[in-house]
């Protein structure tokens, strides 16, 4: 079981989810969520520009370091 614990490992885990979701989209076209899609959400929370597989391998090298 996946415990976490702190501020930190929850933040980690959203951002692999939404790398994920962003993933999904550019595959099949579908969306993690009803509401703004992962590529929204990422290029406006970490101000990153570009079409989805740009912004996808930004994001990706983001959170990897």
């Amino acid at each position: 079981m996946l415990v976490l614990d702190t501020p930190e490992a929850i933040e980690q885990h959203r951002k692999r989810t939404l790398l994920v979701g962003l993933r999904t989209e550019m595959l099949t076209g579908m969306k993690l969520t009803r509401g703004r899609t992962c590529y929204a959400i990422i290029k406006e929370e970490f101000g990153l520009r570009g079409g989805k597989e740009k912004v996808y391998y930004a994001f990706k090298k983001l959170i990897e370091g």
